[in-house]
């Protein structure tokens, strides 16, 4: 019988794609409205606790902790389910409205004290209140998702861009972006258009809801399986947040000239154009993680919880989403590497972003799009961590590669890399995180490195070299690309090229991955 783990993971990419799409629209604005500037680096930075809450929350933990105790309820008492969906909503929205309140008055002290000098301050002041609304929005996905709605929850984002872009064009034409001071009244009105958008989310959300489930206030029933989801919920906000804890910290260093030039009396190695170079090129990376990694893993989730305890259909279906995230992942990630710098001067180039501006950016997504395929593979092995109800293997972990992370930043960025050391230090955690779930699953007799997926690994990998090899000829035979236009044929071509070959290759070979992808069920016919 058939699962549906395909079709849903079709579903979540081509919304997850089409509010990428959106998120490349959006920055393909900012960068031709605000460039590189000071300004456009204090509003990404600023944006950092508000969006950090809103990967951890909405590609991960918190749903990641309540689905499986919702799931149960919905199976076995779908009142006390009701309880649980409501007292949940209704304790996030007042501790985190309480946690807003707290953090506005500290923010505004802080402020005080510095003489209101920093800008970063006030942008991340008026962003804020966007953190209960995301969570909310996460938890309300969550719930879709046990009852098989994955489309309105992958559709939400887009909403939060078209806020953004509408802002950005009418924010630039009234004030203009000519100076410094014209650009952050650009940017300060984006800061209140990410939490009208977080408002607009959380109404969508809850209208989809509404057919599935009668929201109730029952503080006696829900107060247990309340307990419970935050129980699992600290562990798993360290398991599957490393990689949003290392963007974090990427964005701290990165942005410290916002402050000084100096640091204990040394000048930093980097400049403020750095926080807005590396919010590109994260931006450009995690298109193909969001559209690919994150909807398999967010498919996978509700199959995993309700196998856990049927042993052999649950390594089937780690197994199947480790093969779909490498047979994916690998050439994503390795295209990317070769078509980065036509990608960023077709996306981000023009009015005031300059060549120079493509350069930097393009530079700190090589190393960034090196692991690609490894950022995938943590969602899906930390989720089949999580759906064993065992949440502290992977916080261990998580915790190591935060520290590795950061040593290796520090150092990192007083090499040649400069900024792109931050990507290149996020990426190498990256690959080990992986390896080591991976290694871990294996002792608790979830094994992986079966014959039917070492054989296609290997033949992603085939297929992945031959694509890479075609696409550095084509390089070389191409002329530097010297107009927009030349840049959007250049990477056309490599586009069709790679795409061609790593697709044609799989069907050649009739790789059941290929079918999986496009949402067709079925199993591997491979030995």
């Amino acid at each position: 019988m058939s699962d549906g783990f395909e079709r849903n993971t079709r579903t979540v990419m081509l919304l997850t794609a089409a509010s990428r799409v959106a998120g490349l629209v959006r920055e393909s604005v900012l960068s031709r409205l605000i460039g590189t500037s000071e300004a456009m680096s204090a509003f990404a930075f600023a944006f950092l606790i508000p969006n950090l809450f809103r990967r951890l929350f909405g590609e991960g933990a918190l749903s990641a902790a309540f689905l499986p105790t919702y799931q149960r309820l919905v199976d076995s008492d779908q009142q006390k389910a009701a309880a649980l969906a409501g007292g949940m909503i209704g304790l996030l929205s007042l501790a985190l409205g309480v946690v807003v309140v707290f953090g506005e008055m500290m923010l505004f002290l802080i402020s005080a004290a510095a003489e209101h000098t920093h800008d970063w301050l006030w942008l991340m002041m008026l962003m804020l209140p966007y953190m209960p609304l995301v969570c909310v929005v996460a938890i309300a996905g969550a719930m879709l998702h046990v009852h098989g709605r994955f489309g309105p929850t992958a559709a939400a984002p887009i909403l939060l861009n078209g806020c953004l872009i509408v802002t950005a064009l009418l924010g630039a034409w009234y004030f203009g972006v000519d100076d410094h001071a014209r650009r952050l009244k650009v940017v300060a009105l984006l800061s209140g258009a990410v939490v009208l958008a977080g408002a607009l989310q959380v109404a969508w959300s809850l209208l989809a809801l509404r057919k599935h489930v009668s929201l109730r206030l029952d503080i006696q029933a829900a107060t247990d399986p309340i307990l419970e989801v935050i129980r699992r919920a600290g562990p798993m906000m360290l398991g599957l947040g490393v990689l949003q804890i290392n963007t974090l910290i990427d964005g701290l260093i990165a942005s410290w000239p916002l402050f000084s030039s100096t640091i204990f009396g040394v000048a930093y190695p980097l400049d403020v154009h750095s926080m807005a170079d590396l919010s590109f090129a994260q931006r450009l990376y995690q298109f193909p993680l969001g559209v690919f990694g994150i909807a398999v893993a967010t498919a996978i989730y509700p199959l995993l919880s309700r196998r856990s305890e049927d042993h052999t259909a649950f390594v089937d279906t780690v197994r199947r989403g480790t093969r779909l995230v490498l047979f994916i992942g690998l050439p994503a990630g390795i295209g990317l590497m070769f078509v980065r710098l036509p990608l960023v001067e077709v996306i981000l180039q023009g009015g005031q972003f300059g060549a120079s501006d493509s350069d930097r950016v393009a530079f700190v997504l090589l190393g960034y799009a090196a692991s690609v395929w490894a950022y995938a593979l943590i969602q899906v092995l930390t989720r089949a961590f999580y759906a064993r109800d065992e949440v502290m293997t992977p916080v261990r972990v998580a915790m190591g590669m935060v520290a590795l992370n950061l040593s290796l930043n520090v150092t990192l960025i007083w090499t040649p890399l400069g900024v792109a050391g931050l990507a290149w230090s996020t990426a190498i955690c990256a690959v080990l995180q992986s390896l080591l779930l991976g290694y871990l699953l294996h002792q608790r007799q979830v094994l992986l490195w079966c014959s039917s997926v070492q054989v296609s690994i290997l033949k992603s990998l085939a297929l992945t070299a031959a694509m890479a090899v075609c696409l550095a000829i084509l390089l070389w035979v191409m002329p530097t690309p010297t107009s927009w236009g030349q840049s959007l044929l250049s990477l056309a071509l490599m586009t069709v090229l790679g795409g061609g070959i790593y697709w044609g290759g799989a069907i050649f070979w009739r790789m059941s991955e290929w079918r999986w992808a496009l949402g067709r069920d079925g199993v591997s016919t491979e030995s």
